[in-house]
């Protein structure tokens, strides 16, 4: 059985099966509903269902509700099924209907090491396949069997769109993809993603200044970002200020990129930052990156954030933000990077949490 679902906000309608996720119909209709991992932990698809029930078919999604959001009618999209007719309030993105989710093969062109941990692979997609996509979105690797691996898009994409990828990866030891990727691909391999995928990205429609935070690969998304800034040159017309961190200098694998906007671009600021400098060898910042930004902007009101890379730097920058109260940013967007394992976490801890 179909049901209805409107967008309070538009009025847009689409159709969604009692058995198919509200984000996924939402998607499928050409319309740019708010999501990242598609799995409920980002909690990026939450929104308020004002008329209408829904239900969750296997996954304990009330855990990543507070009691107040589920009796307040708020659900995650991205596992919410249809029970009836819905309407419902949530951040839809206007103009974006062109950009949708599709799966097409690619071939691996490019293997370069930037850092022990660290691969900068480059793709090439079918000569007839001109993908297009915002600054900041992502890719999921389809491994076969359900299991899929996402990662960030590091180069711009050209208003007619490009035929070739950036991914910056980092190795995580014992992980299904890139044990694969460091260990036995080679050039030539052929893969197959689905893209662009989650609303991560830069809002171009803003004029405020942008606050960008990023720990490790999250320097991907990021670069997407700037690299669209300096070729739109949106760079000269608001500020960009980049705060960057990683345990080691070599964490910081594009540093020497970085710095070269600074010296070209006067829009462009960067704070490269270590957690665990060595003892008289860092003459930079050291600790995390939150604590710099916050430290360096304690009124955040006029500025737009957008925060990348590990779950720890997002989830306490989110809670400093809070405890700034109107000094917190106008907008904060933010995007996780979680390993298979952590996710696999996230849930254990949410069927224990529901057991309880």
């Amino acid at each position: 059985m179909k049901y209805q679902v409107t967008l309070s906000g538009s009025g847009h309608r689409f159709e969604c099966g009692e058995k198919q996720n509200i984000l996924a119909a939402g998607l499928e209709a050409g319309f740019m509903l708010p999501y990242n991992c598609r799995s409920g932990f980002c909690r990026t698809c939450k929104s308020k269902v004002v008329e209408g029930a829904i239900s969750y078919a296997d996954q304990p999604m009330t855990h990543y509700l507070t009691v107040a959001e589920h009796e307040a009618g708020y659900a995650l999209l991205c596992q919410a099924n249809p029970r009836s007719d819905l309407l419902i309030e949530t951040d839809e993105i206007i103009g974006a209907e062109n950009i949708r989710p599709h799966q097409t093969p690619c071939r691996i062109v490019a293997m370069d090491r930037a850092a022990d941990d660290v691969m900068i692979l480059k793709l090439r997609l079918p000569q007839n396949e001109n993908v297009r996509y915002f600054p900041g979105q992502h890719l999921a690797f389809d491994l076969g069997e359900g299991v899929k691996r996402e990662y960030s898009i590091a180069n711009v994409c050209k208003p007619e769109g490009v035929t070739e990828l950036e991914l910056h990866i980092r190795h995580t030891p014992g992980g299904v993809f890139t044990d694969r990727l460091f260990n036995e691909m080679a050039l030539k391999a052929l893969l197959r993603l689905e893209m662009p995928l989650g609303t991560f990205f830069l809002r171009s429609d803003s004029d405020r200044p942008v606050m960008l935070l990023a720990t490790g690969t999250g320097f991907a998304p990021i670069k997407a970002m700037v690299e669209h800034a300096i070729a739109t040159g949106e760079i000269g017309q608001r500020s960009f200020t980049l705060y960057w961190g990683g345990r080691r200098e070599e964490d910081l694998y594009m540093a020497g990129l970085a710095r070269e906007w600074a010296g070209q671009y006067p829009g462009f600021t960067f704070h490269p930052v270590l957690s665990r400098a060595p003892d008289g060898e860092w003459q930079g910042r050291t600790g995390h990156v939150q604590d710099q930004l916050i430290a360096d902007h304690p009124d955040l009101s006029g500025a737009d954030v957008y925060a990348c890379g590990s779950p720890a730097m997002i989830e306490d920058t989110a809670r400093r933000f809070e405890a700034m109260g109107g000094q917190g940013p106008a907008h904060f967007y933010a995007d996780e990077f979680l390993t298979a394992a952590e996710r696999a976490a996230r849930t254990q801890e949410a069927f224990e949490e529901d057991r309880a």
